[in-house]
């Protein structure tokens, strides 16, 4: 398990950081900030900005992580910040405070955590919770057409073994789908269903270290972001929405070739997510 030190970065170090933070960041969020500006969507990016809620100014401003002291530092952006603490001429996050206050949050978090890190991973969903979101509802979640119909994308639901073990995604099932799934995940059940190959699971690793706040690095919420990125890349390539025009080819799970290529592609995805898993346990422990 990963442990913590106690660091005291010199103000070089520390400045020198928060810049590469920023200007990460920044990159990472080019392209939802210039929609934005322009009133412009995008079917796949955005979902990390609208299901999660997080602005990218949240992404933008650098933590330096639990027990990391920035020396001489009275004039740091973090003086000001909410959890932050003074000591001598340095600043650190205020990590008792932050656990105390939001001690059942926190609870939540590393049940979920810690369940999901010592559990094997599970591949056989091929990503057909976006498929049950739309059985047999004229009315999709997103603006893009079905790529094989709507009679056809309910018959791919109703020749599959629906496994869902993810409640965030199996509370968005088509009501008609719900009992087609082999589980029913509950909010209570969350850290006894949730488990490393679900890709949900592994985007939820950006909620986890924004909920966190002071505690986790910046440089681990950035990662966690882009995982989060990348997954759900795959996870709509996968859906039964046609993006072909927006650039994503499908993962055609509904064949044996599209089944081959989804977990070729989400097994990387708990490599990933694990690493960050054990980080964010490391700094609530």
């Amino acid at each position: 398990m990963t442990t913590l030190t106690r660091v005291i970065l010199a103000r070089s170090d520390w400045t020198e950081r928060m810049q590469a933070h920023v200007e990460r960041a920044d990159a990472l969020t080019a392209g939802r900030r210039h929609r934005a500006s322009r009133g412009e969507t995008h079917p796949v990016d955005d979902f990390l900005y609208t299901y999660y809620s997080y602005k990218p100014s949240v992404l933008r401003r650098w933590h330096p992580g639990r027990d990391v002291v920035l020396d001489d530092a009275a004039d740091a952006p973090q003086a000001a910040w909410r959890w932050y603490r003074a000591e001598g001429e340095g600043v650190a996050a205020d990590a008792e405070a932050f656990l105390t206050e939001k001690a059942p949050l926190v609870r939540a978090i590393r049940g979920i955590l810690a369940s999901t890190l010592g559990r094997a991973g599970s591949y056989g969903c091929f990503g057909m919770h976006e498929w049950a979101m739309v059985y047999r509802d004229r009315e999709t979640r997103h603006p893009v057409p079905l790529r094989l119909g709507a009679s056809a994308t309910d018959g791919v639901v109703e020749a599959h073994d629906l496994r869902c073990t993810h409640i965030d995604a199996f509370r968005f099932f088509n009501p008609e789908a719900a009992p087609l799934n082999r589980f029913a995940p509950t909010r209570d059940t969350q850290a006894q269903t949730e488990q490393p190959g679900c890709l949900h699971a592994g985007m939820d690793l950006y909620k986890w270290a924004v909920k966190l706040g002071p505690l986790v690095p910046g440089e681990v919420l950035l990662d966690a972001f882009e995982l989060a990125r990348d997954i759900r890349e795959l996870d709509m390539r996968a859906s039964p929405y046609d993006l072909t025009e927006w650039g994503y080819p499908p993962v055609p799970v509904e064949t044996p070739a599209g089944k081959a290529e989804y977990i070729t592609a989400q097994r990387p995805f708990t490599d990933r997510a694990q690493p960050i898993r054990e980080r964010l346990l490391a700094v609530i422990r």
